[in-house]
């Protein structure tokens, strides 16, 4: 609790007391550990349905609370996309029945997007919203992006956006797929998003890749790094392994060194869930799908990354927890009273990443042998759903956006 020891109480799913302790149906010791307010991955593509194989929200929530994330938020790019208010309500019956873990939907943007009525069904947010073509999403024209982004202002809502330039050529390779979708060409979709919203709408840039993405986004909105772009480059893999293809791409190991320059100007990190089978991953890497698994391994590669004293606890809190909570308008977890009672226990040693240890269905990470610290339990809600590798349901809630209008 601010890097001091207390007893907290919960109650009802939130923090009722921080001090002295008291009577209580359960205690937990959490000497020797780190007690951290639970992630927020704001970023995440849960599949199911016709993608079941990739990944479904059985699979991927065990995996995000096993990495510590008790609240995820779905992309719109799924396979039927989140379109309608019907398909937003069907999206949260089937995340309602299978979830382990809290959840939000988003509402896709496409150039006939009900943006109206996606915000009274329930979107927390919109988006992510394509400024450039990725796996199972379109982009829009800056016309299109701009007509959006007032129709989404007028909401009061959040925009999220994949800020890309994609060019010509043969994508044979992680260096090639670097190069069609440039550091450069990134730089540039951040300025042309920021020129199309003459409305004035909130922007959130997704999964920026390099430094000077980070610095130009942060003036025009906030900003969304993710582990893979800090932690990876193309060069720790062969050039055709499609197990480090992602949109964006990775990055020059030069690129990746100073993206962490920009730390502070950071002010979310979120995984970009987005788990395909191996053998998709096999296939020639043209035809490979884009998108890498990483909700489980979020949080913990950050603590490793405390552990060596690169980062610091506090940031990691706040860009994993805080942040995303309070530009998504989710009530905080926290130590003080009232904070949603959503925690993880860490212990203060890491260990190397394992594919065969973690819970997404893809069977794969590309961040296999990096140290990392995982959770040893998590609490949602006041309850119990994770501890030393067995899961329990508890009562993990859907967080509808501000615009909400129950029928």
């Amino acid at each position: 609790m601010g890097g001091r020891v207390a007893d907290i109480s919960v109650r009802e799913g939130v923090v009722s007391h921080a001090g002295a302790s008291g009577p209580a149906d359960r205690t937990i010791d959490c000497s020797d550990l780190l007690v951290l307010p639970a992630a927020v991955d704001m970023h995440v593509h849960m599949r199911g349905g016709t993608q079941s194989a990739k990944e479904d929200w059985e699979s991927g929530s065990r995996s995000a609370l096993a990495g510590g994330a008790t609240v995820v938020v779905d992309q719109p790019n799924t396979i039927p996309p989140i379109s309608s208010p019907d398909a937003l309500h069907a999206r949260v019956y089937e995340a309602r029945s299978h979830s382990l873990c809290s959840f939000a939907i988003n509402s896709s943007v496409t150039f006939d997007t009900p943006v109206k009525g996606m915000w009274s069904a329930g979107a927390l947010a919109f988006g992510e919203t394509f400024f450039a073509p990725s796996s199972y999403g379109e982009a829009l024209s800056e016309g299109e992006l701009r007509t959006a982004l007032r129709e989404i202002h007028a909401c009061g809502a959040l925009a999220t956006v994949h800020a890309e330039e994609v060019a010509d050529g043969n994508d044979t390779d992680l260096v090639s797929h670097d190069r069609l979708r440039s550091a450069a060409g990134e730089l540039r979709a951040v300025e042309a998003v920021r020129q199309c919203n003459s409305a004035g709408c909130r922007l959130h840039f997704c999964h920026m890749s390099t430094n000077a993405s980070v610095i130009a986004a942060a003036a025009a909105g906030s900003v969304e790094v993710t582990p893979h772009h800090l932690f990876l480059s193309h060069e720790q893999f062969e050039p055709t392994d499609a197990l480090g293809k992602v949109n964006p791409p990775l990055r020059s190991e030069k690129e990746r060194r100073d993206l962490w320059a920009a730390w502070d100007a950071i002010d979310v990190i979120a995984s970009d869930h987005a788990p395909h089978t191996r053998a998709e991953k096999q296939a020639p890497f043209r035809d490979a799908p884009a998108g890498i698994p990483g909700v489980e391994t979020m949080v913990p590669l950050l603590l490793a990354a405390v552990l060596e004293k690169k980062i610091s606890l506090a940031d990691v809190i706040r860009k994993s927890s805080q942040a995303p909570a309070e530009l998504l308008g989710i009530p905080p977890a926290g130590f003080s009273p009232g904070d949603r009672a959503d925690f993880a226990l860490y212990p203060r040693s890491a260990l190397p990443v394992d594919p065969d240890t973690l819970h997404s269905r893809c069977g794969f990470s590309p961040f296999e042998g990096l140290p990392a610290v995982f959770p040893r339990a998590v609490v949602l809600g006041g309850e119990v759903v994770y501890e030393e590798g067995e899961f329990s349901r508890g009562s993990p809630a859907w967080f509808a956006g501000k615009g909400f209008f129950p029928r």
